[in-house]
């Protein structure tokens, strides 16, 4: 019997894939086809995906990349990243040079500038609405997309007049499918993130790039390469999910006018757990979090081998009453 092949079909996109249902019945675990018809494992439920999750024998890197199973023909994330044998220290390094970026100080600062940049993408989704009063506004256009790219601008230190080259470039590199077009959109971006650290060098702020390139003074291993991947990875890791999270906690909204009304009338009141709720309900990627087992993991019955790639996608779980990383779904 031929493994099921993701992304599975999903008709309402605040539901789960019904086939993905059918198969969280059937088993915890179970094989299928990634995107590019690789073998896999599909995590279908809580329990197993948490404990995979946190469970240090499964990670991105592979021992022989070349014959890993592929996910996608997406330019970044498309299969094991990093280095099999410095996988974890390489971890820690990382979490140590990012950590100045992720400050209390400079998340109140940035907190204040993103209201702006909201403000300004609402201002632009009016002007076009008073340019076509009778048409309806694409909110994905004017907010969805363009506010985490400008959020990730702001973050990396990208200077304004480059911000439209930057968002054109996270769109081409995002596409999982595009081939081609995203490796080229790849490499412009690394030729385009090596000459801004050269920029920082001379010029440095309060941003990511600045602090990696400082940070090249103690690790000189830490090449602008390096820089380059880590800053795709915040925009692979950052703007999709968040745009997708901003498209369907809209729709979410809409598709419940009881539950629109309520938040309108105590915004202050009820965004937390509308919050919640939109992440808890929606699911904005056709795939998820993807491991590879770097030796074999018995887990409910069955033995994932070393080497397998494992999927754990993000969804929700009856009577989990929350989050939970396991299911395949398309948005």
């Amino acid at each position: 019997m031929t493994a099921p092949q993701l992304p599975f079909d999903r008709p309402n996109v605040l539901d789960l894939a019904p086939h993905y249902a059918v198969l969280r019945r059937q088993a915890p675990l179970v094989q299928v086809r990634t995107p590019s018809g690789d073998p896999a494992w599909l995590v279908t439920r809580y329990t197993e995906a948490r404990a995979l999750l946190g469970d240090s024998r499964l990670g991105r890197s592979h021992p022989a990349p070349e014959a890993a199973a592929k996910v996608s023909d997406a330019a970044f994330f498309n299969g094991p990243s990093g280095n099999y044998n410095t996988e974890q220290e390489d971890h820690q390094r990382l979490r140590k040079l990012l950590a100045p970026a992720f400050t209390a100080k400079r998340m109140r600062a940035l907190g204040d500038h993103i209201r702006e940049l909201t403000e300004g993408c609402l201002d632009a989704m009016q002007a076009a609405h008073d340019r076509s009063p009778g048409e309806p506004v694409d909110l994905h256009e004017h907010l969805a997309f363009p506010l985490p790219v400008l959020v990730i601008c702001e973050l990396l230190g990208v200077p304004y007049e480059d911000r439209e080259l930057f968002r054109d470039l996270s769109d081409r590199i995002g596409r999982i499918n595009a081939g081609d077009v995203a490796r080229t959109a790849m490499a412009e971006f690394m030729a385009y993130t090596s000459e801004l650290a050269e920029a920082k060098r001379g010029n440095p702020a309060e941003d990511v790039i600045s602090d990696m390139v400082l940070a090249q003074r103690a690790f000189p291993a830490f090449t602008d390469e390096d820089i380059a991947r880590l800053a795709a990875g915040l925009i692979f890791a950052g703007h999709e999910t968040t745009a997708g999270r901003i498209d369907l906690g809209v729709l979410l909204l809409l598709s419940d006018l009881d539950r629109r009304d309520a938040f309108a009338a105590d915004p202050d009141g009820r965004v937390e757990g509308t919050v919640e709720e939109i992440l808890r309900r929606t699911s904005p990627s056709g795939l998820g979090l993807v491991r590879y087992a770097h030796d074999d993991v018995e887990i409910s019955g069955q033995t994932i081998s070393a080497g397998d790639a494992v999927i754990i996608a993000i969804g929700r779980e009856p009577g989990s009453g929350g989050l939970h990383r396991g299911s395949a779904v398309r948005s």
